[in-house]
């Protein structure tokens, strides 16, 4: 696992205020790490999280553009929203099929989280609609037969 690294945007600014309260703001931070599926399927992953805060506390900080800082970025999965006004924009989808992972009819949250502890741990729901998904990730292959096909003519 690599360190976490503090990350700026476009114009290089490492702290982004908030649209909606100038007060406000976030630095965003990423970390790779290796994520272990429930096949036991390893590969590498960047996560990414935002440190939200008040301008003048995450000014405080200090951090730079490409600053490495201890701490970890975990992932939550819940069945409750983390965002009740918009609780779509945490659902856990299953890649390219864009389906939404549930357990038993009810849709899985997932957000990533920056930890200044290196020793937390990951929050997993399990999903059971894994059928379904697979059947999406099959008419997928099959879609993408056909485009190569198209090639062809």
């Amino acid at each position: 696992m690599s360190k976490v690294k503090v990350t700026a945007d476009a114009a290089g600014n490492v702290i982004v205020p908030s649209k909606n309260n100038s007060a406000w703001g976030h630095i965003r931070v990423t970390q790779d790490r290796m994520i272990v599926d429930d096949n036991g399927f390893a590969r590498k992953k960047t996560l990414s999280a935002l440190i939200i805060g008040e301008i003048a506390d995450l000014k405080s900080f200090g951090y730079k553009k490409d600053q490495e800082i201890e701490g970890t970025i975990i992932f939550k999965e819940s069945l409750e929203p983390f965002n009740e006004k918009e609780p779509e924009r945490d659902y856990k989808k299953a890649g390219k099929t864009g389906i939404v992972c549930c357990q038993d009819g009810q849709p899985i949250y997932r957000k990533n989280f920056y930890k200044q502890d290196s020793e937390s741990m990951d929050v997993c729901v399990e999903h059971t609609n894994g059928e379904d998904i697979k059947v999406a990730y099959a008419a997928l292959k099959e879609e993408e037969k056909v485009d190569e096909n198209i090639g062809d003519i």
